[in-house]
């Protein structure tokens, strides 16, 4: 009736030495494992017709039996799955499916050379399955905690995927820059820089900022203003060939390109500019308020790329005046990244093993 085994010359418990491999060794352990094992129902039997289940609510084998019995219970490893294998081989299945495309630059939904061409999985539509619980282990996820996925990425063309998260909702309003500058250099940077790798960094326990990959290279160095661009445009322009500045930090903010490509396909050919017409309506980027990018015009001293209240891309002054655009501190998790579960919805989002 209790957790505690109490006839150990009873029982033969047996752990999988290595997950799938379905090998087992004897352990003379005295309590059930629980974390990182699962009971095995078909192979565990008694030899005098006794009955084995888990009880999940209790972590304890529950025997069934008129008699006294000789038994064997078996527990699996659970298996390892990468949290970017997941979403590539579970939630992708074709283009479009769980809202997620596969940007290899042949897709057949729009004109191929729309498409970024790097390999990349993105999410885009009005409101993908998408969610991530970060900073919390707590059965439900705080609002706080809650982030989406902008997309997988590959940057060393390795097959290896990083994942890319934005936090889902506002950490605050800020200038980009106080000084209305939007100089980023070795021995300069913005205030937006303090703001999402010291303060925003610090909110964080040491046990999720080791999920984070605090070496990626953030482009930085800036790109012309036209509102005759599309997102391909942008994109080629801010990462593709980027020839200035590039910045290794822990956490950056969206490039105009990923608010782009977070809208329905359809919408690509579309000029950003022209967001705010009916774009923003399918981009589920788009929260409704004046936001940052982290990408900064080179025509101009002061000038960064917000994305307005409206839904347009349009330049303006990196200290916006008297007045602060909403920060949203993005990041990306290291490749190891494991899955613990979850649906990816808001009401179950996924997480992540620590």
């Amino acid at each position: 009736k209790e957790k505690q085994i109490k006839n150990i010359n009873m029982l033969t418990m047996m752990l999988e030495t290595e997950a799938g491999t379905g090998i087992y060794e004897e352990t003379i352990a005295s309590e059930w494992p629980t974390d990182g094992f699962v009971f095995n129902e078909t192979l565990s039997k008694c030899e005098n017709g006794g009955t084995l289940t888990w009880d999940d609510e209790n972590k304890k084998v529950v025997m069934q039996s008129n008699i006294s019995d000789k038994c064997y219970v078996y527990f699996d490893l659970e298996p390892v799955i990468l949290f970017a294998n997941y979403i590539i081989n579970e939630v992708y299945t074709e283009d479009g499916a769980n809202y997620l495309y596969y940007h290899d630059g042949t897709g057949t939904y729009i004109n191929a050379n729309q498409e970024a061409g790097d390999n990349s999985y993105r999410y885009s539509g009005a409101n993908p399955n998408n969610y991530v619980c970060f900073g919390s282990d707590a059965a439900t996820c705080p609002n706080d905690n809650l982030y989406r996925i902008i997309g997988l990425f590959d940057d060393n063309s390795d097959g290896i995927y990083n994942i890319k998260l934005i936090k889902a909702y506002s950490y605050g309003n800020y200038a980009w820059d106080s000084g209305e500058s939007n100089t980023w250099k070795e021995t300069e940077k913005p205030d937006v820089y303090t703001i999402l790798n010291i303060t925003y960094w610090n909110t964080l326990s040491s046990k999720w900022q080791n999920l984070i990959d605090a070496t990626t290279q953030w482009q930085v160095g800036g790109m012309k203003f036209s509102n005759a661009n599309t997102v391909k445009q942008y994109y080629n322009e801010e990462i593709k060939n980027q020839t200035g500045y590039e910045e290794t930090m822990a956490v950056g903010l969206m490039y105009v390109s990923d608010y782009g490509y977070a809208a329905s396909p359809k919408y690509w050919q579309t000029t950003l500019y022209d967001y705010s017409r009916s774009a923003k309506s399918s981009d589920w980027l788009f929260i409704g308020t004046d936001e940052w990018t982290i990408s900064r015009g080179s025509s101009y001293t002061h000038a960064v790329f917000p994305i307005y209240n409206i839904g347009n891309v349009d330049f303006d002054y990196a200290v916006y005046a008297d007045l602060a655009n909403t920060v949203r501190p993005t990041f990306y998790l290291k490749s190891e990244i494991t899955l613990v579960g979850g649906t990816g919805s808001v009401s179950d989002p996924f997480k992540v093993n620590l």
